[in-house]
């Protein structure tokens, strides 16, 4: 598991991804998983997110990405697609994206 050996010195937030000092330098773990997908020529269906940090007793509206994420699914996955997110079980992305923003 990729998430204990993660570079994120600043947040200490154990996603699968690396944390740089300027935050515009860097990207989620949920967009860094997509992004590597698709460049394996992987389009995903189902979106599994966990944080090994997470305490028990946290809610499940901190468990949800960021919204930047959820524009990146919107624009790499079907508004169908099944998101299971740790702790909060599973979502539609329509379901934790209502509305998003979409070029006509």
């Amino acid at each position: 598991m990729a998430a204990p050996r993660a570079h994120c010195p600043y947040s200490n937030f154990h996603g699968r991804a690396a944390e740089n000092f300027s935050y515009r330098l860097t990207i989620c773990a949920e967009s860094f998983a997509l992004f590597t997908a698709i460049s394996q020529v992987k389009r995903p269906i189902e979106l599994a997110l966990s944080c090994v940090n997470a305490q028990s007793d946290t809610s499940p509206a901190s468990r949800i990405p960021c919204a930047a994420c959820r524009q990146v699914m919107q624009e790499l996955l079907p508004l169908e697609a099944r998101i299971h997110i740790d702790g909060v079980g599973h979502r539609l992305l329509k379901q934790v994206l209502p509305e998003g923003s979409q070029l006509e």
